[in-house]
């Protein structure tokens, strides 16, 4: 109030606006009522004690225009009202958006911002410091319904989540208080959003104080209600670090200097000035008929405002309603220049309200400071808002800090710039205060993604380690990503490394070793077929088909040798090679004993010459049991190669961090073919074999040829579940380590007990020893059949 008679004087007293014109006021109480608001609207415009719509009864002066209401309720109910007569109405404080809606209400304006711009501003501004786990205290009104529920959509929008909304009582219910305080205890997030009345916010404060909680950082949209709330002892406690939003209205330059001049003896017509008297310097008025009691401080009028503390200092140096009267002021300016420009020479106290309202919406001015004034299509101010911080001094005196500035007309989108000073930072305001962060669950670092919470909002939520070949390279990924295929994810798994190929080369280790045991095998079975060459002729070499001995030799020696085919990069022919060769030679080797064991089986089985069993025993025979078998397997790996070839490939998946160059063995039912008819062949061996064991050693290696067949089948057996666990060149390595030890068995088990007996016992090589060995095993038979 005294803002706005501080204005009219101001205005009087001006040389150049309204020079020839002298504002008049008339100040009236609506008791914070909608019924007291219109009777005392009505009284304005009818100038009637008792007042009668459409009639006036007041001479003289013309009314100009409406200052007010505070509370939006009442505004709208005097809104409606004044907009059937276009008579201009500002507010100074009704901040509800439906006000507008110029068709609703189309002779209102404000000199502030819709509750809908503000509360835009107050959420970008908790988007800005990346609060993402906050409260919302709202009034159960309309003006918290609508701040609370736009609030809660915007922040949404933003990836805010909302930990409680606590709906406050319009009227003031202490259990309800107490309710909200309890519930504010058990609350994890750091930031309050607040949207209430000067009562219910102190008295919440008041239970936080008494409960000892503190920490929080407050957000309004506002700090008239915060600076109200300060006169409560202690209460800066709870409140430091407080944040709230002020339009960036002009500042009355003079009004400090007014307010410390005030005398209740100046305006004895001041309604309200005794009982502020009262409250501020802590003194009563003397009244008629009534005594002083003894110790109470009576006040004199004589007292001054300068220098005196009081729970608004800023307050007092902001606008209330003297945007309002200047804006009507320069309106008026407005009108009458216009009308003298057009030649028009009109009374100044003779227009229509309409006229006014015409040029009250385009106004657009300086104030004595220089903030600009003008209003938008809907008759709301435009303007920036100053971002304000609580802060203690010191001393310990609480004060507002400017600390930044949010601009609705510089946005993006739905985003408004909000600005903070050069020194200022997201993390710390200033070197004392220090924000802080407000989230449900700390920020997941790169090389994590985030795991939702069953039953909790998406800001609540568990870092989890991307997986092998996935990689997360920014903050709080929702989810990880699939490395390209020719990378895999670092150990951080927060980018992806170039995969290298791998192979099982000649130079490395492994490589070498079993290129080495390769040559020595062959070499060695070779050195053991120059040792049957030599003494060819000796029983022990021509015994069970010394051909056989020589083709076995020599495949044993081509099956070392081809799994060097194994070894190096794969190519074309590499792959094409290394199966089909495996598949013959061994077939060579297996039938080759195949053979030398049915020529010992059936050798012991001739009873007359020229029996049928006896031509079997021709070497011609025993050499077409290779060649069948040979060509079987030819067929065989003819077929494979025919239809879907081997062929190299890029291996992707047994090693993550390797690409690994490897033969793709195309179709795998014949290849399967392939190694059964192998296995087959084998089998069968070692079941002729294991029969024949029994038979005269000194005549026959069936023990020779049984063990050995023992051993090739054994390595093979292991052989399958280890090339199918393993990965990689791994089952390269598995697979040539098979082929050296099955022939190593096979040369080992046959060749190298005769190279002994050739080598070191030569007695034993003799016709006399074999013949001395043959009576004695008819012996052992003829005292076997005589016991039973």
């Amino acid at each position: 109030m005294q803002s706005f008679v501080f204005a009219i004087e101001e205005i009087n007293k001006s040389a150049e606006l309204l020079s020839n014109l002298t504002l008049g006021f008339s100040i009236r109480n609506s008791g914070d009522s909608v019924h007291g608001a219109l009777y005392e609207m009505m009284g304005f415009l009818t100038g009637q004690d008792e007042p009668i719509p459409n009639y006036t009864c007041q001479y003289g002066s013309a009314q100009a225009a409406l200052v007010g209401d505070t509370r939006s309720s009442l505004s709208v109910s005097m809104a409606r009202l004044l907009g059937l007569y276009k008579f201009p109405q500002i507010s100074y404080s009704s901040s509800l958006p439906s006000l507008s809606d110029k068709i609703q209400f189309p002779s209102f304006l404000r000199t502030l911002p819709s509750d809908l711009t503000s509360c835009h501003a107050v959420t970008q501004l908790i988007i800005h410091f990346q609060w993402s786990w906050v409260i919302i205290l709202s009034q159960d009104d309309d003006f918290g319904e609508q701040a609370s529920s736009l609030a809660t959509q915007q922040l949404s929008a933003a990836g805010v989540c909302i930990e409680f909304h606590l709906h406050v009582p319009s009227q003031e219910s202490l259990g309800k208080i107490e309710e909200t305080v309890q519930k504010m205890q058990k609350c994890t997030a750091r930031v309050v959003l607040v949207f209430l009345n000067n009562s219910n916010f102190q008295l919440i404060l008041s239970g936080l104080l008494a409960a000892s909680v503190s920490g929080q950082v407050w957000v309004s949209n506002g700090i008239l209600h915060i600076a109200m709330a300060l006169s409560i002892p202690g209460i800066s406690q709870v409140l430091q670090g407080t944040l709230g939003l002020l339009y960036d209205c002009s500042r009355a330059i003079g009004f400090p200097d007014f307010l410390a001049h005030l005398r209740p003896s100046q305006t004895p017509e001041d309604m309200f000035i005794k009982k502020f008297w009262e409250s501020t310097f802590d003194c009563t008025w003397p009244y008629q008929n009534s005594t002083v009691t003894e110790g109470v401080q009576v006040c004199s009028g004589n007292e001054s405002l300068k220098n005196k503390p009081h729970s608004f200092p800023e307050v007092s140096k902001i606008d209330d309603a003297y945007t309002a009267v200047y804006s009507i002021a320069h309106a008026l300016h407005d009108m009458i220049a216009s009308a003298h420009q057009d030649g028009i020479d009109t009374n100044p106290q003779d227009f229509h309200h309409w006229q006014l309202l015409h040029a009250l919406k385009k106004v657009h001015f300086k104030t004595l400071d220089g903030t600009k004034i003008m209003f938008d299509v809907n008759g709301d101010l435009v303007t920036k808002f100053d971002i304000l911080q609580g802060q203690k001094t010191p001393t310990g005196v609480f004060h507002w800090v400017h600390v930044g500035m949010i601009d609705p007309q510089v946005s993006s989108g739905n985003k408004m710039m909000v600005q903070l000073k050069e020194d200022l930072q997201v993390g710390a305001l200033n070197a004392e205060i220090t924000v802080p962060t407000s989230i449900c669950s700390e920020s997941c670092l790169p090389g994590f993604s985030q795991v939702p919470r069953l039953g909790a909002p998406h800001c609540c939520f568990d870092c989890s380690p991307c997986p092998e070949g996935q990689f997360a390279d920014q903050r709080d990924m929702k989810r990880c990503l699939l490395c390209p295929k020719e990378q895999y994810s670092s150990h951080t798994r927060d980018h992806c490394l170039p995969r290298t190929e791998i192979f099982l080369a000649f130079e490395e280790p492994l490589g070498f070793i079993l290129t080495l045991m390769a040559i020595l095998l062959a070499g060695l079975a070779l050195l053991v077929l120059g040792v049957f060459l030599k003494h060819r002729d000796i029983p022990v070499v021509r015994a069970n088909n010394r051909t056989l001995s020589y083709f076995l030799l020599i495949s044993l020696s081509l099956c070392s040798l081809c799994s060097l085919l194994f070894l190096g990069r794969p190519t074309v022919t590499t792959c094409l090679l290394r199966q089909t060769t495996f598949a013959v030679v061994f077939t060579v080797a297996v039938s080759s004993v195949l053979a030398k064991t049915l020529t010992v089986v059936l050798a012991f089985r001739v009873t007359k010459p020229g029996s049928r069993i006896q031509v079997c025993l021709s070497p011609g025979a025993s050499t077409s049991v290779i060649l069948i078998a040979s060509l079987i397997q030819a067929v065989l790996c003819g077929v494979w190669l025919a239809t879907s070839p081997p062929f190299p490939e890029r291996d992707m998946i047994s090693e993550p961090r390797h690409i690994v160059i490897q033969c793709q063995e195309g179709s795998g039912a014949t290849f399967f073919c392939v190694l059964g008819f192998l296995g087959f062949l084998a089998g069968g061996t070692f079941s002729v074999a294991f029969l024949a064991r029994a038979l005269p050693d000194v005549f026959n290696e069936t023990k020779f040829l049984t063990f050995s067949m023992l051993l090739f089948c054994s390595v093979w057996t292991a052989f399958l579940p280890l090339y199918h666990s393993a990965r990689g060149k791994s089952t390269v390595a598995v697979e040539i380590f098979s082929i050296l030890a099955s022939t190593a068995g096979l040369l080992g088990g046959i060749f190298i007990p005769k190279c002994y007996i050739i080598l070191l016992k030569p007695e034993k090589n003799t016709p006399a020893w074999l013949r001395q060995g043959h009576c004695a095993h008819q012996d052992r038979q003829f005292s076997m059949l005589h016991r039973r």
